[in-house]
Formats: structure tokens, sequence, C-alpha cells
């Protein structure tokens, strides 16, 4: 179940990320390095929902990596490392069960048509990760973006740091996370600041609650 076709897919995110996509790289590199590395294990399996260009999943050392996307652009951005998955993630994965250790996605979930796809792609997740395993879910904050939050075409499903939450309770997750103000919003356009700035902030949980607007949820298989 999805809301654009590939096509519309290669076309949205192509006018809207490739003035950036390196600084982009070095964004996602900070934070893996200074924030979500901490999840990822040199032994983990971990797949990157909704990947994009591949900032998150090639800049992470793991044992296997995977990647699913419905943008036909995507594997061209692709470590040689990372196993391509061309699929709807609301569909069962090509993939066994308990056979993950870490599902990582970053400003995804929204983009979804609604929350049936929603709870189907949470219960593939569940499915395939181990116990134990994690699910590390980044993305807007409708809480703190009431108007902002539908100025993107693609913009579909509404969630709080709350209903996700809840989502993630009822399908089987002990939430580990859950923090409504985490990162900035967006970094689709606007200034490019030094990387040394987000490290600073990362190391400042202090400044999320003026400047976050994207909840971070990290649930937990149990």
């Amino acid at each position: 179940m999805t809301a654009h076709t590939p096509a519309d897919l290669q076309r949205i995110y192509g006018a809207r990320f490739t003035s950036n996509l390196h600084y982009r790289k070095r964004v996602w590199a900070a934070l893996v390095a200074h924030w979500f590395g901490r999840y990822v294990r040199s032994a983990d399996a971990v797949l990157d929902l909704g990947c994009g260009y591949g900032e998150f999943i090639n800049a992470v050392t793991c044992r296997a990596k995977f990647a699913m996307d419905l943008n036909p652009d995507a594997p061209a951005f692709l470590a040689a490392d990372v196993t391509f998955l061309a699929q709807d993630c609301s569909e069962r994965w090509p993939l066994a069960d308990e056979s993950l250790d870490v599902v990582f996605t970053s400003n995804f979930f929204e983009h979804l048509p609604d929350k049936t796809a929603l709870g189907r792609t949470l219960d593939e997740i569940r499915r395939c990760l181990r116990r134990g395993g994690r699910l590390i879910a980044l993305g807007p904050n409708i809480k703190y973006l009431p108007g902002q939050y539908w100025d993107f075409w693609d913009h579909y499903i509404p969630l709080t740091e709350t209903s996700l939450k809840e989502a993630l309770v009822t399908r089987g997750f002990a939430v580990e996370v859950c923090l409504g103000r985490f990162l900035p919003y967006t970094m689709a356009s606007g200034p490019q600041y030094p990387i040394a700035f987000l490290r600073a902030y990362l190391a400042l949980p202090a400044a999320w609650r003026f400047f976050g607007k994207q909840f971070l949820v990290v649930g937990v298989r149990s």
C-alpha cells in the first residue's frame, strides 16, 4: 500500500534533495558517529527503512546491511555492501523471522498513506527483529509543527512521540526511549551549518527543548 508510484518518488526526492546530498552525507556521518552508532554493534544485521539515498546505512559499521525503498534512484547511492529491497514496506518482507538486530527509519512513517499501512509495517518490523532487537524511529513531531508539517507534498500521517509509542506498545514492543524533541526539523532546505554545530547540539540536551522538532522513539522487541 503506497501513496506514490516509484516514478513519483523519483521526481519528488530528486527535486528535494539533490542539491544538498554532500552536506546530508556529512550530517549523517556525524549523527552516526556521535549518537546513533551506540545502537549498532559490529555483529548486527541492520535494515534502513525508507533509506532514501542511503546516508544512514552507508555510515554504520555492522555485519549485514539492508535498505528498503521504492525510489528507483536509491540503489545508485548505496555502498556495495548494502542489499537493496525494492518493495512496499507494508507487504511481507523477504526476510526470515528474527533475522534483524536493528531497524532504523528517519522521516519515513509520515509518508505512508494511512495508519493501516503503518500498522502492517510495524508488524513486519517486529516479525523480522530478533528478541531484544530495536526499532529506532526519527520523525517530524506534529505537536511542534502544526503548520510546517504539511508543507511537504508527500506527508500523510501526523504523528507524535506519544502516538507512535502507543502503536509500538500495542504491537509487542517495550519503549526504551521516547523523546518528543530531539533534532531540528528538516535538512531539505535552509542553511548548511558547520558540522561542529551539530556535534555541540547533540552534546547539549538542554538545547533540544528549544530547537528540537523531531521525535526519537526506540522500541525493543519484547
